[in-house]
């Protein structure tokens, strides 16, 4: 009897932890805000809901983006993180463009050093709160954390929704914030292809009919997401390609149609044209969606009810991107419609087997580009990122395109759709105001959100890269550390001494005079 007492009671108190901060996520946000919090004193708990840290950094998209960026906004932690890269890689100064496994090695190495306890496996269920102040939270493995301060860093910003705080999904429209690239954006070039089938229902992939949707409005969903796959050219680098278990070629009819009327009208097609591979080191390319092709690896309208699916939902949408992508793949290596040069072409292609052996070779985790975004003290808008960009609150800077991929396929008439929702604007450094990543005090008092950060979903754009959210992160998690220390809600955090903190720690807070404020040109990634 007694015997049993004390295991019950080990297996409860093991399911019970305490710290002074609590981070969701084990994104590079996420890393970043653990580890900053740790170096100022904090005993920090991070939970990663999957098996492995580091986002999609760790899962296929190999760059820093700063070839979008002015690279002199890029510091503390983010510039940490990629020196180390350039020290793996045998360079000096920082290395922008690396591998997933390479990454997942590095930021493993700095969280051990940092003392960081990394929780795997289990995602948020239930966020306890009394009043405006979170007392603690339940993850679906039972687990229950108690913390001073919790930052939510992850993509979807969970946590957040759970804790009850008010938040935006989609695009706001351009009447809402007077945005001037806000709301349903129709491309200008009509595309020539079948819409419709025989009994006059749209095709897959096609989400609307044009004539429904008004320029400008709002619209429910974000920006299209995708698998940034890790390929090789070189067969002794390559696993093959698995095709997918339930393959329907009538899911790319719209491809197969244009396709024969390419081939038709004697227009060479290449498949570059449809999937263009970023070469990467040692033998690695990177796919990604083509913004410009008439079909690629992003999934129109597959995305559209991610955000505030359950966990069970989104584990069937993940598996259908995953159906999508490895079923397009199939098609344009075996489907009659396909040139025989692009066919060719794919079927030269595999997976790289140095990459996600764990998983099949496949990439961890689907790019979910944008899902949620707080609604907090502060609401970053368009014109904070192109013409109001200085802030007194300043904590980070970011400086990258206005960089929104399609959402949508609609259709114009039987025979012709444009893609819908792209904006590609010129980047601007800007500063980040510490009032974007705090929840307004009424709503909750000890909760930071850099990763659903309070932006619209233009400014969003900007935001949403790797490298500027692990300078979200950095701040997040000295802000967390004071705010303990200090005893203080997050709202109330001192910001002069938070961003000399900051500065210390060579976060770029402030403009550089004499260093361009325009991101004028787009450099290329070198060749490896």
């Amino acid at each position: 009897m007694m015997k049993s007492f004390f295991l019950a009671l080990l297996i409860f108190t093991t399911h019970l932890k305490a710290a002074d901060v609590v981070v969701y996520g084990g994104v590079p946000c996420g890393i970043a805000a653990s580890i900053s919090a740790a170096r100022e004193g904090a005993k920090v708990v991070l939970i990663e809901p999957t098996k492995h840290v580091g986002g999609l950094s760790t899962s296929g998209i190999n760059t820093a983006e700063s070839e979008h960026m002015l690279k002199w906004t890029i510091g503390g932690f983010a510039d940490e993180f990629y020196r180390r890269l350039g020290s793996h890689y045998q360079i000096k100064g920082p290395e922008y463009f690396f591998e997933s496994s390479v990454a997942e090695k590095i930021y493993l190495e700095m969280l051990r050093e940092a003392g960081v306890e990394v929780h795997f496996g289990a995602s948020v269920d239930k966020v306890a709160k009394t009043g405006a102040r979170i007392t603690g939270i339940t993850l679906t493995d039972g687990t229950q954390l108690t913390a001073r301060v919790f930052i939510d860093a992850g993509y979807e910003g969970d946590l957040m929704a759970r804790a009850g705080i008010k938040y935006a999904v989609g695009r706001e429209s351009k009447a809402e914030f007077g945005e001037e690239a806000a709301g349903i954006r129709f491309d200008k070039t009509p595309r020539k292809a079948r819409t419709v089938d025989e009994n006059g229902r749209l095709l897959p992939g096609i989400s609307a009919w044009a004539r429904d949707l008004r320029e400008g409005d709002a619209h429910r969903a974000p920006m299209n997401y995708n698998f940034r796959l890790t390929v090789a050219k070189d067969p002794a680098l390559q696993v093959p390609i698995p095709a997918p278990k339930h393959y329907d070629e009538k899911r790319y009819t719209l491809l197969a149609g244009w396709l024969r009327d390419q081939t038709q009208q004697g227009k060479p097609v290449k498949l570059k044209d449809i999937v263009d591979p970023y070469r990467r080191r040692n033998g690695k390319f990177e796919l990604n969606n083509k913004q410009s092709a008439i079909y690629s690896l992003g999934h129109f309208g597959g995305q559209f009810d991610w955000p505030d699916a359950s966990y069970a939902e989104r584990a069937r949408i993940y598996q259908d991107h995953m159906e999508y992508t490895l079923g397009l793949l199939h098609f344009l290596a075996t489907d009659e419609s396909v040139p025989a040069t692009v066919q060719n072409e794919m079927k030269s292609m595999g997976l790289h087997k140095d990459e996600f052996a764990d998983n099949g070779h496949l990439p961890y985790q689907l790019y979910v580009r944008e899902a949620r975004r707080m609604r907090g003290e502060y609401v970053v808008k368009q014109q904070d990122v192109q013409e109001d960009r200085r802030k007194t609150d300043s904590i980070g800077m970011s400086s990258h395109f206005i960089d929104s991929h399609h959402v949508q396929r609609v259709a114009l008439n039987e025979d012709e759709f444009v893609n819908e929702g792209r904006i590609w604007r010129m980047g601007y450094a800007y500063q980040i105001p510490y009032r974007a990543l705090t929840p307004k005090a009424a709503e909750c008092e000890n909760l930071l959100v850099p990763g659903a950060a309070s932006f619209t979903h233009v400014a969003f754009c900007t935001l949403r890269l790797e490298s500027v959210w692990m300078i979200t992160g950095h701040a997040a998690g000295v802000a967390a550390a004071m705010a303990v220390k200090e005893d203080v809600t997050v709202q109330k955090v001192p910001v002069s001494p938070l961003q000399e903190k900051l500065r210390t720690q060579k976060q770029v807070v402030d403009f550089i005079p004499g260093l361009p404020e325009k991101c004028e040109h787009l450099n290329g990634p070198p060749e490896f």
